[in-house]
């Protein structure tokens, strides 16, 4: 019998979900996971492929990433579960696969990735009659994300559309952790004469440097989401409708403007 803390929700949120819209939330999505994936040092991912045992290091900051992806892929998951009516349902559906659309348009493949698995997750994947009701052009959008995560041929379409996005992108992080712990224990780090084998050195950074590009420009922050969900938080205090401010900014990470409730002008 799980203990009550480790019982799941009882109830969504997709209430609170409606007032926000597809691409202020992939905005705020993608905001947070680049401060997280700036965080993360090159020589984590070594750590991790090789073993952090062997260093005696630790990854802290990889760790909270791929945690990230997994909570992004089960709150999608969740939340269509735990939404009761069948239209609704299909509202919560539509609104995943437009926030993974811009979530792509703002270039961050591991959100992306993350909410595109949870609506192929087999607890949503089996609602035939909530799929059904989808409009055509939102399943050939559906359709187009799975076929750009089709891992034949070594994830070749990922591969061919990461190459073509301009800095800064996200990757896909568990894929990039693949490649490199392919490449290690694929060559021996020494050769017969222990001597150190510098192919797979060659190779090791070869990987590495996706990252390095990846990272190589700053993402410009948006001051349109910025004054929009401040002025989202005014209305809310003023009318006493929708929901509290704290978790306004809690979902949206993007609030940088204070406003005085009654006059509306910047503190």
């Amino acid at each position: 019998v799980p203990l009550p803390e480790q019982e799941g929700p009882q109830r969504g949120t997709w209430q609170k979900l409606e007032m926000f819209g597809s691409k202020e939330l992939a905005y705020a999505i993608t905001m947070h996971d680049y401060e997280l994936f700036m965080a993360i040092n090159q020589h984590e991912l070594l750590y991790q492929v090789f073993g952090r045992y062997k260093f005696g290091k630790l990854t802290a900051n990889l760790d909270i990433f791929m945690r990230r992806f997994n909570e992004i892929q089960y709150w999608v998951v969740t939340e269509i579960c735990l939404t009761p009516s069948p239209g609704k349902r299909v509202q919560l559906l539509r609104k995943f696969i437009k926030l993974a659309s811009y979530c792509k348009e703002y270039r961050n493949l591991n959100s992306f990735f993350a909410i595109v698995m949870g609506l192929s997750n087999i607890a949503v994947s089996r609602l035939s009659l909530t799929w059904e009701r989808l409009p055509s052009k939102i399943k050939r959008m559906f359709s187009e994300f799975e076929t750009l995560m089709d891992p034949s041929r070594n994830h070749r379409v990922y591969r061919s559309t990461l190459t073509k996005l301009t800095p800064p992108t996200i990757l896909f992080m568990p894929l990039l952790l693949k490649d490199l712990t392919f490449t290690h224990e694929g060559n021996k780090t020494y050769s017969i004469e222990a001597l150190v084998n510098f192919e797979k050195m060659r190779m090791l950074s070869h990987t590495m440097r996706t990252l390095k590009i990846c990272r190589s420009q700053a993402l410009l922050k948006s001051n349109y989401f910025t004054i929009l969900s401040a002025f989202t938080c005014l209305e809310t205090l003023r009318t006493g409708r929708g929901i509290p401010v704290e978790y306004f900014a809690f979902k949206l990470f993007s609030v940088r403007f204070y406003f005085h409730k009654d006059t509306g002008q910047i503190i």
